[in-house]
């Protein structure tokens, strides 16, 4: 077996990782410089340089007034990559709808249970919004579905749960869109939706975890059937 001897820049942002999460090097303070990191590890000041920019580019250290590097404080939540758009097939998509199945129908439980009297007015507001939706056909009720189920997830007081829905947003959107679309011109489907979403709600009001857990998991199936006819 060949061994490979690391990079002297490699070297340098293992010592800066583990310094960072030791809180050797403190959120929100300022790094040391880089002649007097280039010092501290013993090395020159480019591979110092090529570090800090890998450090820079993931997001764990920024560049303040000054010119100096500071590090980021971050949380777990705030390390998710997002996801981008143009790569995802409709097979991911029912990828995404088996996340939703797991993730949403518990989710409804707990909005429930947690629920307090603003998140329940932020639903409300959304289910309203797709019962106006109703009375135009050209409206698939695009935004008012995002919003009713982004509302529920805050009302979950999770931070990963809404930080799971954030990170996958364009994701979210295009599978909720691509649904509804196919509802376009079709009043009775429509309707169906808005009766789903209504049954979560009033489950969420009374604070009914089953039925909540229940009208989610009914509602995803249904999504799940429809994207099923498309192919």
């Amino acid at each position: 077996m060949k061994i490979e001897r690391k990079k002297i820049s490699a070297q340098v942002l293992e010592q800066l990782n583990e310094k960072i999460k030791s809180k050797e090097f403190p959120p929100n303070q300022p790094l040391p410089s880089e002649n007097e990191l280039a010092k501290l590890f013993g090395v020159s000041r480019a591979p110092v340089r090529e570090a800090l920019s890998v450090l820079s580019a993931s997001g764990i250290i920024e560049s303040r007034q000054g010119g100096r590097s500071y590090v980021k404080e971050l949380h777990l939540v705030d390390m998710m990559d997002r996801l981008t758009l143009q790569y995802i097939s409709l097979e991911e998509v029912f990828e995404l709808l088996e996340l939703r199945m797991i993730m949403e129908t518990e989710a409804a439980a707990l909005a429930a249970n947690r629920r307090d009297s603003s998140d329940l007015e932020k639903i409300k507001k959304a289910l309203k919004g797709l019962e106006e939706t109703l009375t135009n056909p050209d409206e698939v009720g695009l935004q008012a579905d995002l919003d009713f189920h982004k509302y529920m997830i805050e009302a979950t007081k999770n931070s990963f749960m809404v930080g799971v829905m954030d990170n996958i947003g364009d994701l979210y959107r295009k599978a909720v869109a691509f649904s509804l679309k196919k509802n376009l011109g079709l009043q009775r489907k429509r309707e169906s939706v808005y009766l789903e979403h209504e049954a979560i709600y009033k489950a969420i009001e009374t604070q009914d975890e089953e039925n909540a857990r229940k009208a989610m998991k009914n509602h995803l199936q249904n999504v799940r059937k429809k994207l099923r006819e498309e192919k």
